[in-house]
């Protein structure tokens, strides 16, 4: 009985414990989180314990959004998590994403994390078309896109096709142009070979450096209308409020930078600014819902407070945080040259071997050759001695008639007696016998003589084949060429893998050394800047044979605009930032 009851308790207890937590899901750029999270916990809890576990520390570009009907939100920090309007659902799904976006992503990301988590995100939206680019530039990220994934191009790896199941080009750049997948791949491989020696980190860095001057790059849009009750767009971003025409997401008509706005704030659906410059009016405009608002007095806050942060000396934690992200490039730079020493030796060392191969494979096709030869000499030596043999029992053979021809004279002349006729018969047979025998006698000695030839060539043709005979032993006595040449004991000294011959220390000579390189790079960034504008305009000019005019979105028309004009983001900013204040806030409230 009483193990039943504490069974029991023990069920309940288990419950009770179970209602004190709720499972959460972050859905970060690179991966899906799970956690379970207390009841009580704030939406700080949570959202640091989801940085803690990225090993984020840039926290401050960061958010947990969700959707709220037909709108988004983000998890307040100070507010429990289940009191606010995330789905009741678990697990509860949340989304981890940049909230402000930075005026310069090179000055100002400094983790690794951090950089790559932006650029998975502008990577999306600007496939999805959430921002708009242009052909040209589409092409040039989606080079920096694949550096940043697959490293150096090496022909004999990335062959024709491998980019053939990536999504790199916004749907709408592919509809516009009169080309075949192949030929994207191939305009985008052929800039993909250029960023040879980038790493994945200086890749993605490439992109956002390029995608930053994209005019809807990390801008906010809210439908508003103003006192006059026209139709507009509120665009918040980085660098203050923007107010567009709704069918002009790209060049706005009036901008506020963020250090000229004093105070902002809203009561219900009004939303009201008030300007820095007291002759200014307070100017104010209508959203679509309360909800709205909230979400635009968010940014407005926190993209202000992000503008006055970068205007003021690095907090301590900013300086040490930059302080460690140097010293892991200059680190990073330096196991980098390494590596590239270490493959310069090894390419080295691939080229001695294949030279030793190659002499291998030629010394033995020489000694190949010299045992054909040999084998030939043998062949003609035992031919000439076949030779010898036939011509000397030809010789004892005509010896053998002429003595069968000088008995037969002898027996002529003994018994050619009978008679004059007969005699000389006889004479005359014997006459023709002689002129047969001297003719034999000649031809046997031809024969002799032949022989004796013979044997000379037998004796010459025995030396050629002593001789190589020689020759293969002195080229089978050359063995240091063979296989076991190849070990890396019998390369030069030079090409050593010594641990000791590779390694270096890490001196501050290194570290001032870098810090002038990096320097140095400020000092190129305009060049840099005129080389990608060359860039760009090359591609657009291989290209724009190619284009349908007629497929040209509204954004495609008013960014050619922009471009003849010679109007850029920048360009644009500074030019309506030049007049007052109170003239602005006129000109919005005659809209």
């Amino acid at each position: 009985m009483a193990s039943v009851l504490a069974s029991k308790m023990g069920l309940n207890s288990l419950r009770r414990r179970q209602a004190k937590t709720f499972n959460v899901r972050i859905v970060t750029m690179d991966a899906d989180l799970e956690f379970s999270c207390e009841v009580k916990w704030k939406g700080k809890d949570l959202f640091e314990l989801v940085c803690r576990t990225l090993g984020l520390r840039e926290t401050w570009f960061f958010g947990l959004q969700y959707n709220v009907k037909d709108t988004v939100a983000w998890l307040k920090m100070d507010k429990k998590v289940l009191d606010q309007d995330v789905p009741k659902e678990e697990p509860i799904v949340l989304n981890f994403l940049a909230k402000f976006y930075p005026e310069n992503a090179e000055e100002e990301l400094v983790q690794d994390i951090t950089q790559h988590l932006f650029f998975l995100q502008v990577k999306k939206k600007i496939l999805e078309e959430e921002v708009y680019c242009p052909p040209e530039a589409s092409v040039l990220l989606a080079s920096y896109a694949v550096q940043a994934k697959y490293g150096d191009y090496d022909p004999s790896v990335h062959k024709p096709g491998f980019l053939a199941q990536e999504e790199l080009l916004p749907k709408r750049v592919i509809n516009l142009y009169q080309m075949t997948a192949e030929m994207w791949e191939e305009r985008i491989t052929a800039c993909y070979a250029e960023h040879r020696g980038r790493t994945r980190d200086e890749a993605e860095m490439e992109y956002l450096k390029i995608a930053q001057d994209l005019e809807m790059y990390g801008v906010n849009y809210f439908f508003i209308r103003n006192k006059k009750g026209t139709d507009l767009l509120l665009g918040v971003d980085a660098l203050g409020l923007h107010i567009y025409d709704p069918e002009n997401k790209l060049t706005p008509k009036i901008s506020f930078p963020w250090n000229e706005i004093r105070n902002i704030s809203y009561s219900d659906k009004e939303f009201a600014i008030k300007p820095l410059d007291k002759k200014a009016d307070v100017f104010k405009f209508n959203s679509s819902k309360l909800r709205v608002n909230k979400l635009i007095l968010q940014l407005c806050i926190g993209n202000h407070d992000l503008f006055m942060r970068r205007r003021r000396v690095d907090s301590l934690e900013v300086q040490q945080m930059k302080a460690q992200a140097r010293e892991e490039k200059a680190r990073k730079q330096m196991e980098r040259q390494r590596l590239e020493r270490e493959k310069h030796l090894r390419e080295e060392a691939e080229r001695a071997r294949d030279e030793l191969e190659r002499r291998l494979i030629q010394l033995q096709d020489e000694a190949h050759m010299a045992n054909e030869a040999l084998l030939r000499s043998e062949e003609t030596a035992d031919l000439l001695a076949e030779k010898a043999q036939i011509a000397e029992e030809e010789a004892k053979l005509l010896a053998q008639k002429a003595a069968e021809a000088e008995q037969e004279i002898q027996r002529i002349k003994v018994t050619a007696i009978r008679s004059e006729e007969e005699k000389r018969l006889i004479e005359q047979k014997m006459l023709e016998t002689e002129m047969l025998a001297l003719k034999m006698a000649e031809e046997s000695e031809r024969r002799a003589k032949e022989a004796d030839q013979l044997k000379q060539d037998l004796q010459e043709a025995r030396e050629s084949e002593r001789r190589a005979k020689y020759k293969l032993l002195e080229i089978t006595s050359k063995s240091p060429y063979s296989a076991a040449s190849l070990s890396p004991s019998a390369l030069p000294p030079d090409l050593s893998f010594s641990t000791e011959n590779l390694s270096f220390d890490f001196k501050d000579t290194d570290m001032k050394r870098l810090s002038m390189e990096i320097e140095k790079e400020k000092v190129e960034y305009m060049e840099k800047s005129k080389h990608l504008q060359e860039q760009l305009n090359e591609l657009k000019t291989e290209i724009e044979s190619l284009k349908l005019k007629e497929r040209e979105t509204p954004l495609d028309i008013l960014h050619n605009e922009n471009t003849e004009r010679g109007t850029s983001k920048q360009s644009n900013f500074k030019k309506l930032t030049l007049q007052s204040t109170k003239s602005r806030v006129a000109f919005f409230e005659e809209l």
